[in-house]
């Protein structure tokens, strides 16, 4: 009598990247060690066990997958993060070089201002002295 049984089919994850060797090795025995179509009934114990060793073969597969896309991330994550951690130096050393030239512009017109100040407190006290001579000059007797 033939069996009239469905052949087992496993869907194969899908993966984003390609396999490593040791991941195209197990698939490889997976499909060699997949029952015959014409495998008798008897073996119903065998399939079984098989059916839990491809489960976990695959889910070992998955989980391998699942951890290098997850390596992946990380490394993406780091990468972003080591960027824009060297994007900040750069901008803070340009601030802070545009502060230093800012300090250095206001010392330079604060020492400016005092030098107009002083300038300016000198020019009122020669002022203030020849007014009092101008002063002084126009209370004398005038000569005809």
């Amino acid at each position: 009598m033939m069996s009239t049984e469905n052949p087992v089919h496993y869907p194969l994850p899908v993966l984003e990247h390609a396999l490593t060797p040791n991941e195209i090795n197990d698939l490889f025995s997976m499909l060699q060690s997949q029952p015959s179509i014409n495998s008798t009934s008897s073996s119903e114990t065998n399939r079984s066990l098989y059916s839990l060793e491809e489960r976990k073969r695959r889910r070992m597969i998955s989980n391998r997958e699942s951890a290098r896309r997850s390596r992946w991330r990380k490394k993406k994550h780091i990468e972003n993060l080591t960027s824009e951690a060297n994007r900040l130096n750069i901008e803070n050393r340009e601030l802070k070089n545009r502060l230093c030239m800012m300090a250095h512009d206001c010392h330079l017109v604060q020492r400016d201002s005092n030098r107009l100040l002083c300038e300016s407190i000198y020019l009122q006290q020669k002022l203030t002295g020849l007014n009092q001579i101008l002063a002084s000059a126009m209370q004398l007797p005038q000569l005809s």
